[in-house]
Formats: structure tokens, C-alpha cells, sequence
């Protein structure tokens, strides 16, 4: 039996987005796709409840937390879950990554996010590595998904701070660095790289959204980590 691979969801929650990356690994580690109620506002204590419900209970994973989801990884990795042999964080943060956006965030939260443009979101997420396609995945998830959901999770961001509980994680961590994120900076990054010496840290050209722009390189990574800390199946590439 193939280890698993838990995926989390970014803002959109909806887990559509990793479309492109589960074919690459699928040989390897069998993908487990965690979905957020797209019609329920909810904080990182709930969704984390959700998320834990799809942990395999009887078989090894790695639990892969993408942007917004990233310190609710961070939460279920510090409980020490059985089974749970490593975590990949990619363009993530364990606490708020901009801090002025929370200082900011109380005259900003009325505007209306569904009336950005796809073309505009893609500029910021995807840069120059965007296309048609990615353009529509993006707009479809985001429509999908009700504006007071988004709003909660960004409140959640803004609130987050999951430094103690990434102090307490005892298994091997990956960090997937995307070099043009323009969504969550480097300095997110150094801090958990600060927090816990060992995590280590891939730089994978590309832009925020670096799981649906570079799948390739970014399966090749997840697909190191699970080989380095015994979970991967060579004989599946």
C-alpha cells in the first residue's frame, strides 16, 4: 500500500487548484484532497477539524499545507498524528506573512473580492508564468467559493500566529520557496526556517501559485522528501 499524501488547500480552499500537481505524484503517494465548505465561514480551528478528518489511519503520509492552509499543517503536525511521517509547507507562513495587512485589514474587508478581475488575480498569484488555463482554474475557484468565507479566512491570516506549535514538530519539514511570490515573502519563510533549524528549504523558480504554474518541479521535490524520509516508492517514476 502506497503511502498518502494529504493535501491543504490555499484561500480558495476548494482543493480544484492541485489539478495539475496529483498526476505527477500519483505513482508514488496516493493524494488525499482535503475540500473547505465553500459556503461556511470558518477559522483555522475549524477547518483544521475538517482537514483532520481525512488523515489515513492506517498507513504512513506527508501532510502538504499550501499558503492559507499552511498553519493548519503546522497545528496537526505539532499533535504528532500516527502515521504522519513529514510535512511540505509551500509558499506558507506561520504567522501572519505582512503584517500590516492585519492593521489594515479592518477598513478593507467591506470591498467586494469576487468584482477582481481573473486577469488582475493572475497577474499577483501566477506573474509571467500564468495562461489561459490557469486564468479559468483561478476564476472558477474563486467564484465558487462565497465572499464571506474568503473574508474569514483572510481575518484568519491576519490572527495567525503558529510559532509555538511549529516549535513542537518532531518530523523531517520541506519548505517549497517560490522565487517570484509576490502573495508571501521570504521573510515568511526565515522565520520558520529560524524557528526550526532542520526545516529545509527548495527554491523552485516560479510564481506564488507554483503548484499549478511548475507541477513538475514542484512533484520532483515532494517526491525527494518522501524518498529521503522513506515513504516514496522509487519504483513509481
Amino acid at each position: 500500500m502506497k503511502a498518502a499524501l494529504v493535501l491543504l488547500p490555499g484561500l480558495d480552499g476548494t482543493g480544484t487548484l492541485f489539478w495539475k500537481l496529483v498526476p505527477e505524484l500519483a505513482a508514488e503517494l496516493e493524494p488525499i484532497i482535503v475540500h473547505y465548505p465553500p459556503d461556511v465561514p470558518l477559522g483555522y480551528a475549524e477547518s483544521e477539524a475538517i482537514a483532520r478528518q481525512s488523515l489515513p489511519a492506517s498507513r504512513p503520509f506527508i501532510l502538504l499545507g499550501e499558503s492559507f492552509s499552511g498553519p493548519i499543517a503546522i497545528s496537526i503536525a505539532a499533535s504528532a498524528p500516527p502515521g504522519l511521517a513529514g510535512l511540505v509547507l509551500c509558499g506558507s507562513f506561520a504567522s501572519c506573512p505582512r503584517p500590516y495587512l492585519a492593521r489594515l485589514w479592518p477598513l478593507v474587508r467591506r470591498l467586494p473580492i469576487h468584482s477582481s478581475s481573473a486577469s488582475l488575480l493572475s497577474k499577483y498569484f501566477a506573474g509571467r508564468f500564468s495562461s489561459p488555463e490557469l486564468q479559468s482554474a483561478l476564476n472558477q475557484a474563486r467564484k465558487s467559493v462565497a465572499e464571506e468565507v474568503l473574508r474569514a479566512r483572510i481575518a484568519a491570516v491576519c490572527a495567525a500566529d503558529f510559532s509555538n506549535e511549529l516549535r513542537r514538530i518532531r518530523i523531517p519539514i520541506l519548505y517549497l520557496r517560490a522565487s517570484r511570490d509576490r502573495i508571501v515573502p521570504r521573510t515568511a519563510s526565515a522565520k520558520i526556517k529560524r524557528l526550526v533549524p532542520c526545516v529545509r528549504i527548495v527554491d523552485i523558480e516560479g510564481p506564488h501559485y507554483m503548484l499549478q504554474a511548475r507541477p513538475e518541479a514542484s512533484a520532483e521535490a515532494i517526491r525527494g522528501f518522501a524518498r529521503e524520509i522513506g515513504v516514496g516508492d522509487a519504483r513509481g517514476s
